[in-house]
């Protein structure tokens, strides 16, 4: 009996350690897409360690700001923190880390959504975020909680992510429950969120901007 418990606990334990990115094998693993003379390490080909240098470490498109104009008013790069990252932040590759910027115009929002391998502190650079942040504050959203940024100040705001997975995924929950294709049963909907068929048909018609 007792043999069985110890099992169980391990199994129980074992499956929260598969939850997050494991610990890297190595130090680093700056990715290329050259195979010869490298090794294949999460995805990607590791270059030589003999042939890293600095630059292989460092990211600029972040100077840049996104566009705002659209529907929500907000430009999430949280785009960047998928596998994509990594051909662009070769040095990122294996660290367990991602980033992103987050651009707003007056009353903007980053609408409802959830990072489902990822934690996410958002640090704010300009501007005012609601739950209220000011220039310089950081609020942490633990992995798999739902959250959104809206901008309640009259100007632009800017706030940085830095997410505790190489690929935290992003999952926008009106998008996904309302604009899913195909769509979720209209029946569902209706008794899911208790309101009326005609509501549901609704949301469903619109078009979800996905920023």
């Amino acid at each position: 009996m007792k043999f069985l418990l110890t099992f169980v606990l391990l199994a129980l334990a074992s499956c929260h350690a598969f939850a997050s990115d494991p610990s890297p094998l190595q130090d680093f693993c700056v990715a290329v897409n050259d195979p010869n003379s490298a090794v294949f390490v999460n995805g990607k080909f590791c270059k030589d360690p003999k042939l890293v240098i600095a630059d292989d470490f460092s990211f600029t498109k972040f100077r840049y700001p996104g566009s705002t104009s659209n529907p929500l008013g907000s430009k999430d790069s949280t785009h960047w923190a998928s596998p994509r990252l990594v051909d662009q932040f070769p040095g990122l590759n294996t660290l367990g880390i991602a980033t992103a910027r987050l651009d707003f115009a007056p009353y903007g929002l980053n609408p409802p959504h959830i990072h489902p391998r990822g934690t996410e502190m958002l640090l704010v650079v300009e501007g005012t975020l609601h739950v209220v942040l000011y220039k310089g504050d950081v609020f942490v959203f633990p992995i798999g909680l739902i959250h959104f940024q809206l901008n309640i100040g009259k100007t632009p705001a800017l706030a940085f992510a830095a997410l505790s997975s190489q690929n935290p995924g992003v999952i926008t929950i009106a998008n996904a429950v309302f604009g899913s294709k195909p769509p979720i049963s209209a029946d569902v909907l209706t008794k899911a969120f208790q309101v009326d068929k005609k509501v549901v048909d609704y949301l469903q018609a619109q078009f979800w901007y996905d920023n």
